[in-house]
């Protein structure tokens, strides 16, 4: 039986997450159990948000550099306003998302590269990140911190989380009718446009829903760590397009899956556990992230190339 590609894209990503669980479970017997999985997955979930954030980004054929100051932003809102007063940081997030629909527009509009204006927001968002948080602090939102701490029964909070967000934004994507126009924008846009729908509407909309799910994020990952400061998910832009990338997502093409994508976030976060078990410095980390990506990539790129060949037989 010939396994399609979007099964393909699949398989790898979910076959890496296997093979680093395994590995981790051989160097470090007690990580299998609840707590053990708990604190392997514990940062899955802002990294899972994230990734998914950057996949619809990449729908359209875009590229966010801004998002790890993005998920800062978000997280010092959270940190801040969120707590002491819900109702204005519910605003500021608002505004945010307004201001990422905007991004998009005017990337169409002006046909600016996405690249180098999500890079020039990288700045803004870090500004006002530290207008809001000068130095780490503020307090997390009582119920952000406990629904991320959470102990649903027999399978840990940060995998059932994930489990969920797969399956909502796999609906939203691949199953709506917005994530057929969302995803056609990024394979022929003016196709889109010739059937009668407004593709700046489509880009907003799509712009929109990433900052929204780039706030989840970071209130998120105030729910974890109780506290934020400016700098506290930087990591996130190359995580998140590490993620979606692993996930078996493309750049191009509006070729992307929620689930690959998702699985792609749960894979990196093992990896940092991983090489800590394995006692790498934490200086040589991202590289070693970096080489475990460029290896699925190899072999994805190789099954790609077997399948193309077995079609033109």
């Amino acid at each position: 039986m010939k396994l399609s590609s979007g099964t393909i894209r699949l398989i790898i990503p979910a076959a890496s997450l296997v093979l680093l669980l395994a590995a981790v479970f051989y160097m470090q017997p007690r990580a299998m159990s609840y707590t053990g999985l708990n604190l392997l997955f514990n940062l899955a979930v802002p990294i899972a948000l994230a990734t998914i954030a950057q996949m619809l980004i990449m729908s359209v054929n875009d590229l966010d550099l801004s998002m790890g100051t993005f998920v800062s932003f978000c997280a010092c809102v959270a940190a801040t306003f969120l707590q002491s007063s819900p109702a204005l940081g519910i605003l500021i997030f608002l505004g945010a998302i307004a201001a990422y629909a905007l991004i998009g527009m005017v990337i169409y509009v002006r046909d600016l590269p996405s690249i180098v204006v999500t890079l020039g927001m990288s700045f803004v968002w870090g500004g006002l990140a530290v207008l809001i948080l000068p130095s780490p602090g503020g307090t997390a939102p009582t119920w952000a911190r406990w629904l991320m701490t959470a102990k649903p029964p027999l399978v840990p909070m940060a995998i059932v989380a994930s489990i969920l967000i797969a399956v909502v934004t796999h609906y939203i994507v691949m199953r709506s009718s917005f994530g057929v126009l969302m995803r056609g924008v990024g394979g022929n846009d003016r196709s889109v446009e010739r059937a009668g729908w407004s593709v700046l509407g489509l880009r907003a909309a799509t712009y929109a829903l990433a900052g929204f799910f780039a706030v989840l994020a970071g209130i998120a990952l105030v729910g974890l760590t109780t506290s934020a400061d400016a700098n506290i998910a930087l990591r996130y832009t190359l995580l998140s397009i590490a993620g979606v990338i692993l996930g078996g997502g493309q750049f191009v093409g509006g070729k992307v899956s929620p689930i690959g994508a998702v699985i792609g976030a749960l894979t990196l976060t093992l990896a940092g556990s991983f090489l800590s078990f394995m006692r790498i410095s934490p200086d040589w980390q991202i590289g070693a992230q970096g080489a475990i990506l460029i290896v699925v990539l190899a072999l994805r790129l190789a099954l790609n190339r077997l399948e193309k060949r077995e079609k033109s037989q």
